[in-house]
C-alpha cells in the first residue's frame, strides 16, 4: 500500500481529531472527549494564527489520514539554538511495519536539519512501551537516561 507523508493542511482537521481519539484507545484511555469538542481544538492548535503545534500526516491511498507526526520547536536547546520536539508518532495498525514509521522520523530530521538554528530532533517514548523502544532502536537512535518527567494538571493544587 502506497502512502503519503505531507504537512497537515486545515482540510485534514476533521480526520485528525478522529485519529487523535484512535491514538487514545491505542494507550488505553477509557474516558474520550467528544468529537465536537476535540475537531476545534485541532484547529485551534495546528491552524491558529499562533499555532502550537505542526503536525506530518500519513495519507493512504484512498486520501484517509492514517498516521501523523505531531511536533513543536522549542527553545533553547544546546545553547541558544532550538530543538524540533516530536510529541506524537502515530501510524495505524494495518501499515505498522512497513517503513511508515521510518519514513515519518526521516522527514522529521530533514525539517529539522533545514532550519536554520535547530540543533536536534528530541521525543519521549514510555519505559514500559518495548515496541516503540525497538522501533527507536531499530533506526539506530539511542536512549537517553538524563531527565526525569514532570507533569502536573493545569488546575491541581
Amino acid at each position: 500500500m502506497g502512502v503519503t507523508i505531507r504537512a497537515a493542511e486545515k482540510r485534514d482537521t476533521a480526520a485528525l481529531a478522529e485519529l487523535i481519539e484512535e491514538i487514545e484507545r491505542f494507550y488505553g484511555s477509557t474516558e474520550i472527549q467528544p468529537l465536537e469538542e476535540r475537531r476545534p481544538q485541532v484547529e485551534e492548535a495546528l491552524f491558529s494564527s499562533q499555532p502550537l503545534a505542526s503536525a506530518l500526516v500519513v495519507e493512504d491511498e484512498d486520501g484517509d489520514i492514517v498516521g501523523l507526526a505531531s511536533y513543536s520547536f522549542l527553545w533553547p536547546a544546546a545553547g541558544s539554538s532550538h530543538s524540533l520536539f516530536l510529541k506524537e508518532l502515530y501510524v495505524r495498525d494495518t501499515l505498522r511495519r512497513q517503513g511508515v514509521g521510518a519514513r515519518l522520523m526521516d522527514k522529521l530530521r530533514a525539517l529539522a536539519a533545514a532550519r536554520p538554528g535547530c540543533s536536534r530532533v528530541e521525543w519521549m517514548t514510555d519505559r514500559d512501551n518495548p515496541v516503540a523502544r525497538s522501533f527507536y532502536k531499530s533506526l539506530g537512535f539511542s536512549e537517553f537516561d538524563g531527565k526525569i518527567i514532570y507533569r502536573v494538571d493545569v488546575g491541581a493544587a
